[in-house]
């Protein structure tokens, strides 16, 4: 049994399965497939699916494919909320020991590598906000851009510039602020954390397919949320009162999404952006999360029966070893 001992020193650890991987490589299939085999529940590690109403975008499974399988960290927030790393590890972690204490094996399944960083090995407790700081960052950001702050982030922290998106202002104003409060860089603060999974024994896997696959899979999936109405769906949040200025109206295809109400571009073009955009998000998951230690990789799409079954037999070679 993973994490015992013959003396019974060492508590026990709990089996927890991770599906990760870059975008449109089948993460959402093979989760539901693993829960369906090994009794699991599944816990999103998707930094935009945590919001309520932008579904289409984001490809939540809808209720009707979730095969009575419950999701969560799903519609967990507003999406005028400031929903942080450190706030999914919380309730994430939370969740996992719900599930566990139910019997069922939880299976995190999603794309943010930040999440699941934050989940797996925890972030440092970090210094309270400094409004007054806040505030002269963000005068600079609206001054001279927000790509200006991603520069200043960029010669202090390298790491944290590879993970944040030059646009993503709230973050990037979150790693100056550290840095100017502490005098250290973000990511120099990581080796004292507290794992907030340090009950669990993680099976990390990660899904990977050739890039001229995820191209094809991408234009595909981008299709299909035009056709299931996703400028409805963002008209719909606007009429709503949802800002434009919201987090998640930051991300991808609702960022460009709205660039197509306000006539920046026709849809044809917009849609060739999002898949450019996702194909360039893809590499950048594919090199975060092959920094990841324990993740063991499996080539393929997550639907396919061949890659399936090559998980479970390592699933089954990861259980025997630990035991």
């Amino acid at each position: 049994m993973a994490g015992s001992d013959p003396v019974g020193l060492k508590p026990r650890l709990h089996k927890v399965i991770a599906v990760l991987g870059p975008t449109a490589s089948g993460k959402s299939a093979l989760a539901l497939a693993l829960a369906e085999r090994h009794g699991g529940e599944i816990v999103s590690c998707d930094s935009t699916a945590l919001y309520r109403g932008f579904d289409i975008g984001t490809d939540k499974v809808p209720l009707a494919e979730q095969k009575g399988i419950p999701h969560h960290l799903m519609d967990v927030a507003n999406p005028t909320d400031e929903y942080t790393a450190a706030r999914y590890a919380r309730e994430a972690s939370a969740v996992i020991r719900e599930i566990i204490a139910r019997g069922h094996v939880p299976i995190i399944a999603g794309g943010t590598g930040f999440y699941f960083r934050a989940l797996t090995r925890g972030l440092f407790p970090g210094p309270g906000r400094d409004d007054g700081l806040r505030v002269r960052l963000n005068a600079i950001a609206a001054r001279r851009g927000v790509q200006w702050l991603w520069r200043m982030v960029r010669r202090v922290d390298a790491e944290s510039a590879r993970r944040i998106q030059p646009r993503d202002r709230v973050r990037l104003v979150r790693a100056l602020e550290v840095y100017f409060l502490t005098g250290r860089p973000l990511t120099a603060h990581f080796a004292e954390t507290v794992a907030p999974l340090d009950f669990c024994d993680v099976h990390a896997i990660g899904l990977r397919i050739p890039a001229a696959l995820t191209a094809e899979r991408v234009a595909r999936r981008v299709d299909e949320q035009f056709d299931r109405g996703l400028m409805d769906e963002v008209r719909a949040l606007l009429a709503r009162g949802v800002p434009e200025d919201a987090h998640p109206f930051g991300g991808l295809v609702y960022r460009q999404a709205l660039e197509l109400l306000h006539g920046v571009r026709d849809e044809r073009a917009t849609r060739a952006l999002i898949v450019q955009e996702n194909r360039r998000y893809a590499r950048r998951q594919l090199i975060w999360f092959r920094k990841e230690p324990t993740l063991k990789w499996f080539d393929g799409p997550g639907e396919s029966p061949a890659v399936l079954g090559r998980v479970e037999d390592g699933l089954r070679e990861a259980g025997q070893s630990r035991s």
